[in-house]
């Protein structure tokens, strides 16, 4: 079987709180942008939800962390 190494991608959208303006908005889709694997990041904050699209299934412990480092709580998995 042929191998699809790098044509999927894993979509997975998070609940994050305190997040209510451009800048919140900024800062998340950098930090979270930088991880290893992350291609997309889509900041909602009407909805405050992140979605973020990754090469591989995304390592929740890592995204909570970079954004409880940049003083927001990602709540779950939306």
């Amino acid at each position: 079987m042929p191998s699809s190494c790098c044509s999927t991608t894993v979509t997975t959208t998070y609940a994050v709180s305190g997040m209510t303006c451009g800048h919140c908005k900024a800062t998340l889709t950098k930090v979270i942008g930088e991880l290893d694997g992350v291609t997309g990041v889509d900041v909602d904050l009407d909805t405050g939800r992140v979605t973020v699209t990754s090469a591989a299934e995304p390592d929740d412990t890592m995204i909570a962390e970079v954004v409880d480092e940049a003083g927001y709580e990602l709540t779950g998995r939306a």
